[in-house]
């Protein structure tokens, strides 16, 4: 299915369509109107760049919903000499594509580049994304994709080499408080009142995501009785709207420090009930669960490291289902990880032992890596002694030598205590026989 656009004769251009929803109405239509994204698409940013030399290549934007993937695609088109087409990569297949490539070729005969924009380019086939390749590469078309999936893992490698890849971030809180002020100046909108604390409800609900944001404007305008000719808005009439009691906490300030602290916390002295707690606030306060999954990924390698070595693989996996997922199914997912944590033997000998070896490679940093530890590349690096004394430990009847890996300086220092917790014991064993090997 090819829907055109913005600049093109429209095919239902005679029917007029009353209503848009407000996350429509306000959808920027220039550069200078955009919110957020100021790396890609601010002041001397490579998309401005572009713009203002009508000078336009192959793109793709990796984000998260709501945060003007498509926006930026249409802007593009709207502020060069560009002929805009939507193609839907669900109900598209390479016919439609074939068929695009012939109006493209029209478009180039009359002077007019043609801008393909693919939103959730990921759902393409491999056969539909090979169908792009030779009219991406002869200029026949400018293929801008949009995916909230890691494009290295679902764009082809072809396609992939010939478009540039923009990572576009959640919107922050301020960009949110922004975009709602100006939807409220909007003329059918000069009744309605906001009470102050909505707008932290709004920008924290909707982690990030300008749609999601406006959507529920939107929704609680329309539910509002005129009252004295005015539409007030409180927090609690927001709520009913959300149909959840919203918890209201800064996200950069003092309680999300406090509150996964407290998870931490909860976690290290096995308590999964106070971590299952501890979760939930921050989740139903509209966290980031990508944040708090990169925080069980850091906790299961400082306070449980080899004592358990699954616990790196449960919290990396819960990270990619995080990603999948999102919210709210991701939530169970995190409680999985959360009480599985808690759950496992704990030991911080990698987090000591790591700060141990930092404190020491920071004062002996001008201190030369061993000769015999040395690769001999060069001719001058064997007169030079490099790689001399290196014994192969696998030409070895124990499969250790007594050669000492450290410099001099510190040829004695210890940095890895294992415990007798969980599995660390087991690894206590092997790091005992390895010395005594060794020393025989």
């Amino acid at each position: 299915m090819i829907l055109e656009c913005d600049n093109m004769n429209n095919l239902f251009e005679d029917e007029k369509i009353e209503f848009k929803p407000l996350a429509e109405r306000m959808r920027p239509q220039t550069l200078d109107a955009f919110f957020g994204q100021e790396e890609i698409a601010g002041e001397d940013s490579p998309i401005k760049k572009m713009i203002e030399s009508d000078n336009i290549s192959s793109m793709i934007f990796w984000g998260p919903p709501g945060v003007g993937k498509t926006t930026l695609a249409k802007i593009i088109a709207h502020q060069t000499n560009s002929a805009f087409y939507e193609l839907s990569a669900v109900t598209s297949g390479v016919k439609e594509i074939k068929e695009l490539i012939e109006i493209s070729k029209y478009n180039q005969s009359n002077g007019q580049k043609t801008i393909v924009f693919v939103d959730e380019i990921h759902r393409f086939n491999k056969a539909q994304q090979d169908a792009f390749l030779p009219y991406v590469e002869n200029g026949n078309i400018i293929l801008i994709g949009a995916t909230t999936e890691n494009p290295s893992f679902e764009v082809n490698s072809a396609l992939l080499s010939r478009a540039k890849v923009y990572v576009l971030k959640s919107l922050s809180i301020d960009n949110i408080k922004e975009i709602i002020n100006r939807a409220l100046s909007l003329p059918e909108y000069a009744d309605v009142l906001l009470d102050e604390d909505c707008y932290d409800v709004i920008a924290q609900t909707s982690n990030g995501d300008a749609r999601a944001a406006l959507n529920t404007l939107e929704n609680t305008i329309n539910f509002t009785q005129v009252k004295k000719g005015k539409r007030k808005i409180t927090k609690e009439l927001l709520e009913k709207t959300l149909q959840s009691k919203t918890f209201l906490y800064d996200k950069n300030g003092e309680e999300h420090y406090n509150l996964i602290s407290a998870l931490h916390k909860s976690m290290r002295n096995s308590d999964p009930d106070a971590a299952l707690y501890y979760l939930a606030r921050m989740l139903e306060a509209g966290e980031n669960p990508l944040y708090v999954a990169r925080r069980l990924i850091r906790f299961a390698s400082e306070d449980i490291g080899l004592a358990n070595a699954n616990a790196l693989v449960q919290a990396t996996s819960v990270y990619e289902a995080c990603h999948y997922n999102g919210m709210p199914e991701c939530n169970v997912n995190l409680a999985q990880a959360v009480v599985y944590l808690s759950l496992s033997p704990k030991s911080n000998s990698l987090y000591t032992a790591y700060n141990k070896a930092k404190e020491d490679a920071l004062k002996t940093a001008n201190e030369k890596v061993p000769l015999h530890l040395r690769n001999a590349v060069t001719k001058l690096d064997s007169e030079l002694g490099y790689g001399e004394g290196y014994e192969y430990a696998h030409n070895l009847k124990n499969k250790v030598s007594k050669m000492t890996c450290l410099p001099d300086k510190i040829k004695d220092h210890k940095y890895y205590y294992p415990t007798d917790s969980g599995n660390e014991k087991n690894v206590k064993k092997v790091l005992d026989d390895i010395i005594k090997r060794k020393n025989s």
